[in-house]
């Protein structure tokens, strides 16, 4: 099961996961994590350049928070 935007929002607000990732990695913007609804592989590939990690790392981060 991978995690999208989309069913973070159904879990909770995005900005809340927004923030706690920016708490977690320092280095990312809010450019960096701009959700947009349907551009959710915009955003992974934004988040795995900026962290040089993979999708499926970045959907385990996100699961974790």
């Amino acid at each position: 099961m991978t995690a999208s935007p989309s069913k973070l929002k159904a879990k909770g607000s995005w900005n809340e996961t927004k923030g706690k990732l920016k708490q977690k990695f320092a280095e990312l913007t809010d450019d960096d994590l701009l959700y947009q609804e349907g551009k959710e592989d915009e955003l992974y590939g934004r988040l795995q350049q900026r962290l040089g990690k993979t999708r499926e790392e970045i959907d385990r981060i996100i699961d974790e928070l």
